[in-house]
């Protein structure tokens, strides 16, 4: 039990809350954990939910030929999390079937804690079938996919009530694997539509139609039958015999979100029915920000960890100091990239950073598009690159793509210097997006919904050369914080390759080079336009819009 009564129920079916804890795959889950640590800095009262993935993800292996394998260690929570007394119990598939519920709780700076419930039922009462569940991260196919998140919505409410969480204002779905909560808080008001929705909140993060999970109503029935209310009636539910779990979740919900102004535009046009807005995504800074520059942070603006406002006053910093900080962390990053690789990846040369799920509308190869351009670039060993990413163990294109881009390192090696560093993870993605001289984004405008990798990048200074689209469509000042590719009218993998190309040659290569003071100009202008995408402003906007 617990005398802590949380207003905010924050649910999400992964949550990046350590490099330790494999209970996340990438963006989803890395921001779901940003927004609650910086809750929990900020003093919300809130709790949130999710699975317990005792084999997690997967750890990354690739080979010499790009070639992508899985290996799934198994991570034992004790004593990292707190097992909890007793289970609860939900009939899947005409059986009863047991959760354990472990806790994770994370102190904010000021010591706000926020407890994190993970649901399990890899416990030896269950059956085989049942236990592996919650094993493994978006494994399995359809039945099991419906089955975890029968797990996290109708379990996550019951697993609240039993261990004493109650009187929320909030219920927030991070998406709509989230969305069954709903129909167990239905039973909870007698059916009265009206009280589920005045406690819900829901957030949309994918314009792209594979984000959104929906399944034939017979299978629901079949699976989860004695959870549902009869006869799956309920408006926007059911369409065409098929459960959409994005819409379950809108239609109980006193309001949505998506998540950058780009973004609410392109869901209020998914979801005409429902009214959207939208809060930026931001990222948690004390984390993201890189070993040296939190040191000089430290000393030259005191209080930066609390108020991330602070970082506004980067010109008080000296040049030097600043510089240190950069080289420093370009060091570490290139060291790892060196004892991982046979590239000899160079100190003085500008890296340029790529690191992101193997999906095809990140366009990972389009610099690739013209090779010989490229080389042309790279002449005199002018830029140098460091990709990683994970493909889906299910999703033959993306390892596709990863292999492509293993093959192109390889076919450049005399002309382009190329890392790909295996297994991307938080720790990983804190050592490129603190440790690259600029960091690469191009997805296929409007693909991507808000993008944090850039975030992270501009609060260590790192400058973003980027599609407008996303979060970068809102902070992007061409020339004087980053760089952006492409006409956001007309978005063709063409033209946004010439322009690439063009950006590189006549602004990045030459300023980089030949303008040290302006380059350090655009340094301490990234950092000020990574304030505004910090979790804490993103969560202060949560406030403000929807959770009061």
């Amino acid at each position: 039990m617990t005398d802590k009564t949380p207003n905010v129920a924050y649910f999400s079916a992964e949550i990046g809350i350590s490099p330790s804890i494999h209970t996340y795959s990438g963006g989803l889950g890395i921001l779901a954990g940003d927004h609650i640590k910086s809750a929990a800095d900020l003093g919300v009262n809130m709790v949130a939910v999710t699975l317990m993935y005792k084999e997690g993800y997967f750890k990354q292996r690739m080979d010499e030929d790009g070639n992508q394998t899985e290996v799934y260690p198994r991570f034992e929570p004790d004593p990292m999390l707190e097992k909890l007394d007793g289970t609860i119990s939900l009939p899947l598939r005409g059986r009863d079937v047991l959760v354990q519920v472990w806790k994770y709780t994370f102190e904010g700076i000021k010591g706000n804690r926020i407890d994190i419930l993970l649901l399990d039922t890899d416990i030896p009462a269950n059956t085989d079938d049942d236990r592996s569940i919650t094993l493994r991260l978006y494994s399995g196919g359809k039945d099991h996919r419906i089955l975890q998140e029968a797990i996290l919505g109708f379990g996550g409410v019951r697993a609240l009530r039993k261990f004493g969480y109650k009187d929320f204002s909030t219920y927030h779905m991070n998406e709509g694997h989230c969305s069954f909560l709903t129909l167990e808080l239905l039973r909870e008001f007698s059916y009265k539509e009206e009280e589920v929705r005045k406690r819900c909140h829901f957030t949309t993060h994918t314009p792209v139609p594979a984000g959104h999970d929906h399944f034939g109503a017979d299978r629901v029935e079949r699976l989860i039958g004695d959870l549902l209310p009869s006869g799956l009636k309920l408006p926007s539910m059911v369409v065409n015999s098929r459960v959409h779990m994005t819409e379950l979740g809108l239609y109980f919900s006193r309001s949505a979100n998506g998540v950058s102004e780009l973004h609410g535009d392109v869901a209020r046009a998914q979801f005409p029915q429902f009214n959207i807005g939208h809060v930026t995504n931001g990222v948690f800074h004390r984390y993201w920000v890189g070993k040296i520059f939190r040191e000089v942070f430290d000393r030259h603006l005191p209080g930066w960890r609390e108020d991330p406002q602070r970082l506004l006053e980067v010109d008080k910093v000296p040049d030097e100091e600043l510089l240190f900080a950069r080289r420093g962390q370009k060091k570490f990053l290139l060291e790892y990239a060196n004892s991982q690789s046979q590239r000899a990846m160079a100190y003085d040369v500008l890296t340029i950073g790529f690191a992101r799920r193997a999906a095809e509308y990140k366009r990972a190869r389009l610099i690739f598009r013209d090779k010989e351009r490229l080389i042309q670039l790279a002449k005199g060993n002018k830029i140098q690159f460091v990709f990683a990413g994970k493909a889906h163990p299910r999703d033959d294109h993306g390892k596709e793509i990863l292999k492509e881009i293993v093959l192109q390192a390889r076919e450049l090696l005399s002309d382009v210097k190329i890392v790909f560093l295996e297994n991307y993870n938080m720790w990983l993605g804190r050592l490129i997006t603190s440790g690259v001289d600029v960091w690469l984004n191009t997805p296929l405008r409007p693909n991507e919904a808000s993008g944090t990798s850039g975030m992270k990048a501009t609060l260590n200074g790192v400058p973003n050369l980027s599609i407008m689209d996303g979060w970068w469509a809102e902070a992007c000042r061409e020339g004087e914080n980053g760089w952006a590719i492409g006409d956001p009218a007309n978005a063709n993998d063409e033209a946004d390759a010439d322009h690439l190309y063009s950006i590189l040659e006549n602004k990045v290569i030459p300023t980089y080079y030949d303008h040290p003071e302006k380059w350090l100009s655009i340094i301490r202008e990234s950092i000020k336009t990574g304030v505004q995408f910090t979790g804490n402003r993103m969560v202060e906007d949560y406030l403000k819009d929807y959770y009061r």
